[in-house]
């Protein structure tokens, strides 16, 4: 029996993916991704004519999730209410091709991000208190905070953004302090999370603490940067080895090295130096989404169905 198409918008998406099923789907598609046992070709960046205007294609297949992501990078957005960035996810079957969802992919794609960015500070960090440090004020800096505090304890959270009301605000949501300025919020911080907008280094390199861990997780394209040379100088782990050679600035405009990827390192198949500074470079992998999604839909298809 052919199930309905399933039309999701974004709060039931919210409703039916839960942080707790996400962290360990995630954890096993990095591996798998990392093992060869996931079929990602790269994405597909395409122009669009307004000036700065991008679509990106990103699909995959991991067992029973097949999926492809479409991404909408329109800045003039903004000035219509709109958000400037719009996911919209397309989740098949993977024997028959038919497909199975269309869902609003904004929660999802705020959330994976962040779990991903968790599953790798569980395997790289202890549990002892950390000092987080966040540059950027936007959705993926509350997620990332939800995230980190279900896997590590955390002691305290700095918040910069280069507009102070906005780091003020997300201050009170996530319950952190905002700071004047980027080193004042990463000097002394165990974990530092960069997901801003820049295009040039936010972060710099000799305000890291020694053996500190740092999420870059913004700059998604060749020409951008949020890192300086000097933090890309430390131990470099990537979500995915191709991608970030191809993809992320901080890598390619440093020259940087990618010692690892994050799936092996959770697969045990490289250990990390102990001590050494980390910079986890995370561009969000279409698995992870197709995981995501697959979970969506498993929940909301096994929820009891209303009596008609």
């Amino acid at each position: 029996m052919t199930r309905p198409l399933l039309l999701l918008d974004n709060d039931a998406v919210r409703r039916h993916l839960s942080l707790e099923a996400l962290l360990p789907a995630i954890e096993q598609a990095l591996i798998d991704l990392s093992a060869g046992r996931v079929v990602q070709p790269m994405r597909t960046v395409m122009e669009l004519p307004a000036p700065g205007s991008l679509l990106f294609v990103k699909p995959a297949s991991a067992g029973d999730a097949l999926a492809t992501k479409l991404i909408t990078q329109m800045p003039d957005n903004a000035a219509r209410g709109l958000p400037t960035m719009i996911a919209t996810l397309v989740l098949l079957d993977p024997e028959t091709g038919s497909p199975l969802a269309v869902m609003d992919a904004t929660w999802l794609t705020e959330l994976r991000t962040a779990a991903v960015s968790a599953v790798a500070t569980r395997v790289l960090r202890d549990r002892s208190p950390k000092r987080l440090a966040i540059l950027g004020s936007g959705a993926l800096a509350r997620s990332h905070a939800r995230a980190l505090r279900a896997v590590v304890p955390i002691s305290g959270i700095r918040i910069w953004s280069p507009t102070r009301a906005n780091a003020e605000r997300c201050a009170i949501d996530i319950d952190g302090a905002a700071c004047a300025d980027a080193e004042t919020a990463v000097r002394g911080a165990d974990i530092v999370v960069t997901v801003t907008n820049s295009s040039t280094p936010v972060l710099m390199g000799r305000w890291l603490k020694p053996g500190a861990l740092v999420h870059a997780v913004g700059a998604p394209r060749p020409g951008w940067r949020e890192l300086d040379d000097e933090a890309m100088a430390n131990y470099v782990i990537a979500d995915h080895r191709r991608a970030a050679e191809a993809e992320s600035g901080d890598v390619i405009l440093s020259g940087a090295k990618v010692q690892a990827e994050i799936g092996e390192v959770l697969a045990g198949k490289v250990t990390v130096p102990p001590g050494v500074t980390i910079v986890f470079k995370a561009l969000g992998q279409a698995v992870e989404d197709a995981v995501a999604a697959r979970l969506v839909y498993d929940a909301v298809t096994a929820a009891p169905q209303p009596a008609r």
